[in-house]
């Protein structure tokens, strides 16, 4: 089998220009000594990165809580929220007008959405869903295609303490069912439908469907028209989500939240058996999706920065929703 030759196999190094090292957020000397620091004291290495790359409303005292092993819990005593972290700051250190999201539609339709934008968006979504009864430590399914409503969804929840549960906008009626049992939620926000590779998907009629199986507790459904198509709207529950917004201010204070409270739910795809939630907490969540964005991707102010991801999976919460803003 020598014979056979593999136009995988790739042995080339690139190596980046002295010039574009300079830039780099994590230099080789910083890197060496970020090492040395984590291998002497990982605890404090890490609060002390919680501590200069997060906003606290709470300063923590705690960094590691070991108290209750392997329930390992950190930054426990600390207060934080983190809808303030990725948009609110930014406008306090003069990026209101800097680019947050560009979207492209699947029909070429394009938008661009400023920080300022953004946080008006959210704040006026995040006061229709405490007008809808939604508090701090409810659950709330978001079922909606890759669009910005979906991440003002779900910075929404995130600024009012609410935890959300994202379902791919492809998963079916059955599976988002299961989903919308498991977390117990109050509330489920989608579309009408979705444009996907030259197609439309029904959501809300999925929705319909998986509420016609059970899922009393679901008291609520904002429905965001995303096509032309026509929906179906249940009266007393089914809310459309540009008249509900209507009148609601553009200003909506932060909640503050333990560290330790859980910021959403993910279920894993079930191929191998019953759908599992992972819950995510706050303040640990948010300082890995920062730094990875930060280190890793090396994010400067200038740069713009793609994620392949559905937001329905955890590398669009981390690398589309939360690390990017955050940065």
């Amino acid at each position: 089998m020598s014979n056979i030759e593999s136009i995988l196999t790739e042995t080339r190094l690139f190596e980046p220009s002295d010039e574009l090292k300079q830039s780099f957020a994590v230099s080789e000397d910083k890197l060496a000594q970020m090492r040395a620091k984590a291998a002497e004291d990982h605890v404090g290495f890490w609060s002390d990165l919680a501590k200069e790359k997060i906003s606290w409303t709470k300063p923590f005292t705690v960094g590691l809580d070991e108290s209750n092993a392997p329930h390992y819990q950190w930054f426990t005593d600390g207060e934080l929220n983190v809808s303030y972290n990725c948009i609110d700051r930014h406008l306090e250190n003069g990026k209101e007008d800097k680019l947050a999201i560009i979207f492209e539609g699947d029909q070429g339709d394009v938008e661009h959405h400023t920080y300022k934008e953004l946080h008006d968006q959210v704040c006026r979504f995040a006061n229709t869903l405490t007008a809808q009864g939604v508090e701090k430590g409810d659950r709330v399914i978001i079922y909606m295609p890759m669009i910005p409503q979906a991440v003002i969804a779900m910075q929404a929840c995130a600024r009012i303490g609410a935890i959300h549960s994202v379902v791919f906008g492809g998963f079916s009626a059955e599976a988002l069912r299961d989903r919308i049992e498991n977390a117990n939620a109050k509330l489920v926000i989608t579309t009408n439908g979705s444009r996907r590779g030259g197609k439309t998907i029904p959501l809300k009629n999925a929705v319909d469907d998986a509420l016609d199986r059970g899922c009393d507790h679901v008291k609520k459904v904002i429905v965001y028209r995303r096509t032309d198509d026509e929906v179906t709207m249940k009266e007393g529950r089914d809310i459309d989500w540009m008249e509900a917004e209507a009148g609601m201010s553009n200003y909506h204070e932060p909640v503050a939240v333990e560290a330790e409270h859980p910021l959403f739910l993910l279920y894993t795809s079930g191929s191998t058996g019953t759908p599992k939630g992972v819950q995510h907490s706050t303040g640990g969540y948010l300082l890995n999706a920062h730094l990875t964005n930060e280190w890793m991707f090396d994010l400067n102010d200038n740069d713009v920065f793609w994620c392949t991801a559905d937001v329905g999976w955890i590398t669009g919460h981390t690398y589309v929703a939360y690390g990017p803003l955050s940065v």
